[in-house]
């Protein structure tokens, strides 16, 4: 089964999904040997690949890595056109709609567009939305974009809807990298039940509880990548977290006290 498919149908069977979002820059052999090991006891259900500066042209050969020894999909988040692995499964081709900048709204699309077209690459069509997570982070001063008030839930539900509107067949809510907090569950509860695309979560989320919260609050996908660089063990409590948050019948103390 296609991505978009499967994620339409887990969403539609309130299904939550876990991405481990991986920096080809800070993922040598070791680290990743260490992840595919944990990642495959714990059931995560996708890697994201990329970063908002790639600078050791280290992407092939993660991917190439994780598409050798593991079955999980692997689904490029590129920070720019450079980005690009046609050993993945899939792409998800951004654009940033929370922002004003036109280079990223469409200019860098266009540029990518006849490379993606040649590729057996998925490509999903993703409104990107950037959310201020308490500290200046890479993605917003790359971008040159002012992200979305953390109080202002409204701007981000009328930014989702407008993606939508326009085509966008994921939505991605994002703090960014070394965000102090993630988006509200406010926040996204709003996009949740105003738009119908899956919502990918990603910024912030440190803690199992955290992840279990987020998913519950609407997050049909939740991303964590910096806390598992820190701490790759925590993989298997946030899998989860996640995961009973799409349990009708299990709590996450239930979960927590399987440990």
């Amino acid at each position: 089964m296609m991505i978009y498919s499967s994620l339409i149908k887990s969403k539609a069977n309130g299904e939550k999904k876990f991405a481990v979002l991986i920096d080809p820059d800070k993922a040598d052999q070791h680290y990743i040997q260490r992840l595919l090991r944990l990642t495959a006891k714990a059931e995560v259900d996708y890697f994201f690949v990329g970063g908002s500066l790639v600078i050791d042209d280290q992407l092939d050969t993660c991917v190439k890595q994780l598409k050798k020894h593991s079955d999980i999909p692997v689904i490029l988040f590129p920070g720019s056109t450079f980005q690009i692995s046609f050993h993945a499964d899939a792409i998800l081709f951004l654009s940033l709609i929370s922002g004003r900048n036109p280079e990223l709204l469409i200019g860098k699309q266009v540029i990518a567009a006849p490379y993606l077209r040649k590729s057996a690459l998925e490509i999903l069509p993703t409104g990107y939305l950037l959310v201020d997570g308490g500290v200046p982070t890479t993605v917003s001063y790359i971008s040159g974009t002012t992200p979305i008030p953390a109080d202002k839930p409204e701007i981000a539900m009328c930014t989702a809807m407008a993606g939508e509107m326009l085509g966008m067949k994921l939505l991605y809510l994002d703090a960014g990298s070394g965000a102090r907090q993630p988006a509200s569950n406010q926040m996204i509860r709003m996009l949740s039940e105003n738009t119908s695309a899956p919502l990918i979560l990603g910024g912030g989320v440190r803690t199992p509880e955290l992840a279990f919260e987020k998913a519950k609050a609407g997050a049909d996908i939740t991303v964590v990548g910096n806390a598992i660089e820190k701490d790759p063990e925590l993989i298997t409590e946030i899998a989860h977290a996640i995961h009973a948050a799409g349990n009708k019948s299990t709590s996450f103390v239930e979960v927590d006290s399987d440990k």
